[in-house]
């Protein structure tokens, strides 16, 4: 699976509490950013500020965007946050008790697969694409271990136009690191 994280303004300066790892380094190379009980890598220049920018623009409109309906207490809850669910037909995922048809992949979203692949060495048959309409929006505390989801394939996530917190925390010491 691979998320995809579109925030509205591009290149903003990044809010007081949000890692440097975004102004600090310059390279390709990765940076680690998890080493204990799994790994997390945070490629820098994933795509140059152009490619960026004509990807979260081409996302925008072609897709059919919808807030998020999810199961919180035992109520059906909508968020501010929109999301796309695309993934190859037989494809369905349920979060929280809510279906996601998957709707077919755009020409940039294949193609920005086929780039993760390439990276990963892993294929990816779907992508959840999440829209964030300020830096107030974001996801809670959650483990991407629905029952459709291979525990042994890794998750791609790429954020286009703001930069955003993107955090991790432990589930049995429940420490924390972010980006």
């Amino acid at each position: 699976m691979v998320f995809i994280l579109i925030a509205p303004t591009p290149r903003l300066e990044l809010p007081s509490m949000q890692n440097s790892l975004f102004k600090q380094f310059n390279s390709s190379d990765p940076i680690c950013a998890l080493e204990r009980d799994g790994r997390a890598e945070y490629f820098n220049y994933f795509y140059d500020a152009d490619e960026s920018d004509h990807l979260y623009k081409s996302l925008l409109n072609p897709l059919p965007w919808e807030s998020d309906e999810l199961k919180m207490f035992g109520r059906l809850v909508r968020t501010a946050r929109k999301v796309v669910w695309v993934g190859d037909p037989e494809c369905a995922y349920t979060y929280s008790e809510v279906q996601k048809k998957p709707q077919a992949w755009t020409n940039d979203l294949f193609k920005m697969k086929h780039k993760l692949e390439q990276l990963t060495g892993h294929t990816y048959n779907s992508c959840l694409l999440n829209l964030y309409h300020s830096g107030t929006e974001g996801m809670g505390w959650h483990s991407d271990d629905e029952k459709e989801l291979d525990p042994t394939t890794p998750i791609a996530s790429v954020s286009l136009g703001a930069q955003r917190k993107f955090a991790f925390r432990h589930k049995q010491d429940k420490t924390t690191s972010s980006l």
